[in-house]
């Protein structure tokens, strides 16, 4: 055994007893090197190539059979859907390492190597079926990389119930949907899989949120709602495994935010509406708001991402899983 494969060595029941083989004398130099150890190392010693890629979530990494997104979908000059154009996240990420999801395959790849499991409308307990369906399904394996973005709904479905219910109950449990999420990661670790989740994005900035503290004068409606996502991110942060060689952590939050403060250090110009005039997701380029580009808008419609957020998102999730020492 190398010792580049020694550092990467899991820090489970399993691979304690593995270790335990080796000569105290092999395990004192490694030691005294900094090459084994069960909690953060940080440096790569081998890149990470997965096998195989899993999208789980919501619909803001979902696609339907025949590739349409929701979010801006683009079409091709006779006006049909182009599944490639205006890619999703997970596609950007898949397409990264040379994958393709079956639900869109313009390359006709024999093996795509990405398996969409993310759905519309998902919360963070569908989620956790998702995994176990995969389980059922044949189970995953080393060598298998995944990612995860849920609980927007979830917080959306906490909000719809104030104020019939205090802010304090739907805090505490907005902080519970949070360390569930947690638990389905630190799941998919104990099945070998390395993972890279995202928090979720600050839904009192949404066009949603906007327009909610716009509507109603009890109290400031966007600051609840961000109030419900920061309790949210703080327990999936605080509850998700802390070690970067098995999981790293997408603050899509902050990166959001920096959007909505500085636009135009982004290339946009409305971070406040959405581009789409159709719901989604029937949106495509031809059916933005007039004279509008997708590009230059942060959002697709009140709550859901369009290409420019899809983007920043895959490329934070692409520098996470290339940079962590999986």
């Amino acid at each position: 055994m190398t010792f580049s494969r020694l550092a990467k060595l899991p820090c489970r029941p399993a691979a304690r007893r593995a270790a335990a083989v080796l000569s105290t004398a092999v395990l004192a130099v490694l030691l005294g090197a900094g090459l084994v150890a069960c909690g953060g190392g940080t440096s790569q010693l081998e890149a990470f190539e997965p096998k195989r890629y899993f999208a789980l979530g919501d619909e803001t990494s979902s696609l339907e059979p025949n590739g349409r997104k929701f979010g801006v979908n683009g079409v091709d000059a006779a006006g049909r859907l182009d599944c490639a154009s205006e890619p999703n996240w997970v596609q950007q990420v898949a397409a990264s390492y040379g994958f393709a999801f079956a639900e869109c395959n313009p390359g006709f790849l024999s093996d795509t190597n990405a398996r969409m499991l993310a759905r519309p409308g998902a919360t963070v307990a569908d989620v956790l079926a998702q995994v176990e369906t995969q389980v059922a399904a044949g189970g995953f394996r080393d060598k298998d990389l995944a990612t995860i973005l849920a609980g927007t709904n979830d917080i959306l479905a906490l909000y719809a119930q104030y104020p019939a219910r205090s802010e304090a109950s739907l805090m505490a449990d907005a902080r519970a949907t949070g360390e569930a999420l947690a638990r389905i990661v630190n799941r998919l670790v104990d099945l070998g899989v390395k993972v890279v989740v995202s928090n979720v994005p600050d839904a009192g900035l949404t066009p949603f949120g906007i327009a909610q503290k716009a509507t109603f004068n009890d109290i400031d409606r966007g600051a609840l709602l961000s109030r419900l996502t920061v309790a949210f991110n703080e327990q999936l942060g605080v509850k998700v495994l802390l070690d970067g060689r098995f999981v790293g952590l997408v603050q899509a939050d902050l990166r959001l935010q920096a959007m909505n403060r500085s636009p135009g250090s982004f290339g946009l110009s409305n971070v406040t509406n959405g581009v789409c005039t159709v719901a989604l997701p029937s949106c495509t380029t031809a059916t933005l708001v007039p004279d509008a580009a997708a590009g230059i808008y942060l959002w697709a419609d009140d709550t859901r991402l369009a290409p420019a957020g899809q983007s920043q998102l895959a490329g934070l999730a692409i520098d996470r899983a290339r940079r962590n020492p999986f």
